[in-house]
């Protein structure tokens, strides 16, 4: 078994209140977990209206189709979302497999 990840920090200039702010992450958040068929969650900075950091994991066999999976998930956060990309971290770990 694969596991891919995904940490995204975001930088969203404008924002006046947590309710703005979290209007946005949430819009987000469903966005891609419908599309790209990722587990999602706003990991730090939830007190902070102008930042966020994101993580998004996917499983599968292949660690280069994962890794395609989380590129195409980066460029459609880059596209989409109204925010700075601050940085970003993709890794994926080769956990096994039961019984071998």
């Amino acid at each position: 078994m694969v596991v891919g990840i995904l940490e995204v920090r975001l930088y969203m200039e404008g924002m006046e209140s947590l309710k703005e702010k979290r209007k946005v992450i949430k819009s987000l958040l469903g966005r891609v977990k419908s599309r790209f068929n990722v587990a999602v969650a706003e990991l730090e900075e939830q007190d902070e209206h102008t930042r966020a950091t994101l993580g998004f994991s996917v499983c599968g066999a292949d660690a280069k189709v994962l890794s395609g999976v989380l590129d195409h998930l980066l460029n459609y956060i880059y596209e989409t979302v109204d925010a700075e990309v601050v940085d970003s971290h993709q890794e994926c770990l080769n956990l096994g497999s039961l019984g071998r």
